[in-house]
């Protein structure tokens, strides 16, 4: 399934992407540097509900947000790991493996802690502010 959409359309597209992805827990984000992975999220974040501040969490390596009903959402950014045991000691598997929502940016970075049933998801940025979100249903 692919949603094209601009920047300007992003939060439509973010409500389109969750009615698609329908019960999914871990779902891992794939693409270059400036494609919009973080601000796509942000979408998601906030078309769940989210009322904390959502940001990037390249040092930090995972953010946890409370949507309005009290459930939480981890957003994880593995681009500073160096390698599957790192992301182990910063806690990504207990995320990944707790039942809550986890949003995961630059999951290649440790691929071998994942589960099987993620749902991998490719964004690319196509020019003129436009986005392409390809989802591995």
């Amino acid at each position: 399934m692919v949603v094209d959409f601009t920047l300007e359309e992003i939060n439509d597209a973010a409500k389109t992407f969750l009615s698609l992805a329908g019960n999914s827990k871990v779902i891992v984000f794939h693409g270059e540097m400036g494609a919009g992975k973080t601000t796509f999220i942000h979408a998601v974040c906030l078309a769940l509900g989210v009322q904390d501040v959502t940001g990037s969490p390249t040092f930090s390596i995972i953010n946890q947000y409370k949507t309005h009903s009290g459930e939480s959402i981890y957003h994880m950014d593995l681009y500073r790991i160096r390698d599957e045991q790192e992301a182990i000691m910063a806690g990504v598997e207990d995320c990944l493996y707790s039942g809550q929502l986890c949003l995961v940016e630059w999951p290649e970075k440790a691929p071998g802690i994942f589960p099987d049933d993620c749902l991998h998801v490719y964004l690319q940025a196509t020019g003129n502010n436009r986005r392409k979100l390809q989802i591995n249903l």
